[in-house]
């Protein structure tokens, strides 16, 4: 088993500390099947002929464990040290405990390492060129909610020493709270996969069972008009019922 990183840094009472949704990707994304896959599709075929470098995107990183996961662990998951990753949060808060979250994994694992550029502060794949992506991670805000929260004003909008009670609030409901199925979040960042993927690009979802997983899997599958899009779950969590009984889909063509 993989180690995972270090988050005893980070402020939970305004960063969403890691859960069995975070270490279900752990899990999911080191295991032998999907370890296969990725190796398969982004690991040179040989030195002579070495692919360009992929880039592995997190969108919502919260703590930063599991890009720091998949940046530490590059040669194992990946099948190759040569990869870029970055994540991308609407919170400053997470965007610099992802930063120094995934410097310490990568100093503790310098021989398995893939290359950190930074954390991005920014909504979604907004700053990212179209077909730029080439392993998309997302742990949304899935929990149905009666209203998606606002994005943060602009006093949370950098960095601070000290922060209300308040603000703490808005900073985690900005990490769960997901609208109408849960899926208002999700759906744009699905909607956007087309142009932010590579051709070889693939993301993986993590979605629980209110968010009516086969649904989302049938219209990733209609996407376009020439149903090149695949969509299948590639990791469960333990629970067998409730809203809570997690999943994640694998989402490429």
């Amino acid at each position: 088993m993989l180690p995972t990183p270090d988050t005893s840094h980070v402020p939970y009472q305004r960063v969403y500390e890691p859960a069995e949704d975070s270490f279900l990707l752990l899990d999911t994304l080191s295991s032998p099947s999907e370890t296969a896959f990725l190796s398969s599709r982004f690991a040179s075929p040989s030195p002579s002929s070495p692919f360009p470098a992929p880039l592995v995107l997190e969108v919502g990183p919260g703590s930063g464990v599991v890009i720091a996961f998949l940046t530490a662990h590059a040669s194992t998951i990946f099948g190759t040290p040569h990869v870029l990753t970055t994540a991308i949060d609407v919170s400053p808060f997470a965007c610099a405990a992802t930063n120094l979250t995934v410097s310490k994994a990568v100093s503790e694992n310098p021989s398995t390492s893939g290359f950190w550029t930074s954390a991005i502060q920014g909504d979604l794949i907004s700053p990212f060129r179209p077909g730029s992506v080439e392993i998309l991670v997302f742990n949304p805000p899935y929990v149905p909610t009666p209203d998606l929260p606002a994005p943060p004003p602009t006093g949370l909008q950098e960095l601070k020493e000290k922060t209300t009670f308040e603000e703490d609030s808005h900073l985690l409901e900005l990490t769960y709270a997901g609208g109408r199925d849960g899926m208002e979040t999700t759906d744009r960042l699905i909607e956007a996969l087309p142009g932010v993927l590579s051709q070889r690009g693939v993301a993986y979802i993590l979605l629980c069972a209110q968010n009516k997983p086969e649904e989302v899997k049938g219209r990733i599958r209609a996407m376009g008009s020439e149903g090149k899009w695949k969509a299948e779950t590639v990791g469960t969590s333990g629970k067998q019922a409730g809203w809570e009984k997690l999943q994640i889909v694998r989402v490429w063509r």
